[in-house]
């Protein structure tokens, strides 16, 4: 419906005349946006009327009768929310996303199965990605160095495989794993907890710009809205709903992580855990699922073995062409690395995967080597890939 149209439906004795009988979109949007409506409410409404805009034709009766408070019936029946629809549908335009209603392809079908489905889904990037095979990844906001190790090898190398990576963009184990996931085949689904026009973290302005570009930006939330706390583990019940399953990677053991495990098993979803240093209070989260039963994984074949044998058909005929399911991708031919000098060779056995040393540490461990050769080294080490740099001047080793 163009912008001159847009008036105060509330004025009409019956909104919904005013819209075109073709648009659900419309109907889905604005059910959507009704205070108190709510994503369970709502899908059962649609489930119960069979469609939205059967459910904005009913009476009062029949609304309460569904079971609708008479306040929330009443709110339904003025079509005030329809102004706001609009709104929204323009502004999602403008931001070059799609908004896409329950029901309606590319709507994922598992994620319509979940008990609170979201009633639209404002997306921006390839849409395609909806009905990839993918699982989420989460974690600490705050990880260790073997935490940040660990969601970037397992996240690539999920990615290698085909598989989606799904996560909430936050801080830490997320953002390492959208970060990962880019640069394999399978891509990364970023769920937002606000706007998919609001960034947040504000730092992850350049991810998020990539993931659209070259994955899937996503919410339920409205254009526009904030970031508040209480929309983030909303957000999560998306992560796990797309997912075939969820891999905790660090996090305490009340921490988000663990309600997002624990939403995948409320949704029959697999649970994956990284296992972590039993002194480590970042460990006590995914140990703890490890003891109740969730898959261990040491590398992203523990995932596969455990995906349905027509997920790892899908997934092999993808990687290879043909439709023979296969337990691993054949790896391609590798030749032999030139050897390191003695140099590199002992500075990179000195450095740990989950524990970084400073500069000033490396150098008093050889007293033998000069501060020009170890520094020389570790530049080497770097853009080889076998070390990186951690904020303070930490290195640390790169698992591979």
């Amino acid at each position: 419906m163009p912008s001159s149209e847009r008036t105060l439906f509330s004025d009409f004795p019956s909104p919904v005349s005013l819209v075109n009988d073709s648009d659900a979109e419309l109907f889905t949007l604005a059910l959507s946006l009704i205070p108190g409506m709510g994503p369970r409410r709502g899908a059962r409404a649609i489930e119960q009327f069979g469609s939205a805009r059967a459910v904005f034709e009913s009476s009062r009766r029949e609304l309460e009768d569904a079971g609708m408070s008479g306040a929330l019936a009443q709110s339904v029946l003025s079509g005030g929310s329809f102004d706001e629809a609009i709104l929204q549908r323009e502004k999602a335009a403008d931001f070059g996303t799609k908004i896409i209603p329950i029901g309606t392809p590319p709507y994922p079908l598992r994620l319509s199965e979940i008990a609170d489905p979201p009633l639209v889904l404002y997306a921006k990037g390839d849409a395609a990605f909806l009905s990839a095979i993918s699982v989420g990844v989460v974690g600490t906001r705050r990880p260790t160095a073997y935490g940040k190790a660990v969601a970037e090898r397992l996240s690539k190398d999920i990615s290698d495989l085909g598989i989606a990576v799904v996560s909430g963009m936050a801080r830490g184990v997320d953002t390492y794993a959208h970060k990962a996931a880019l640069k394999g085949s399978g891509g990364t689904i970023a769920v937002f907890g606000c706007g998919v026009d609001v960034i947040y973290p504000a730092e992850n302005r350049a991810l998020a710009s990539e993931i659209a570009e070259a994955g899937l930006v996503l919410s339920e939330f409205p254009m526009g809205s904030p970031s508040y706390p209480q929309n983030f583990p909303v957000r999560n019940r998306i992560v796990s709903g797309l997912s075939r399953g969820i891999l905790v990677v660090e996090g305490a053991q009340y921490s988000g992580s663990a309600i997002t495990a624990r939403i995948a098993v409320e949704q029959g979803r697999i649970v994956f855990a990284a296992p972590g240093n039993i002194t480590s209070k970042m460990s006590w989260g995914p140990n703890l699922l490890i003891k109740q039963g969730a898959t261990l994984v040491q590398d992203a074949m523990d995932i596969l073995s455990r995906l349905d044998p027509e997920d790892r058909a899908a997934l092999y005929q993808r990687l290879h062409g043909s439709g023979e399911p296969a337990s691993a991708p054949d790896a391609p031919p590798t030749q032999a690395a030139p050897p390191r000098p003695p140099t590199q060779d002992r500075v990179l056995r000195a450095l740990k995967v989950d524990e970084g040393r400073s500069l000033d540490d490396l150098l008093d461990s050889f007293p033998d080597m000069s501060s020009s050769e170890i520094i020389a080294a570790l530049f080497e080490l770097e853009m080889e890939g076998t070390v990186k740099q951690d904020a303070g001047q930490r290195y640390t080793k790169v698992w591979c």
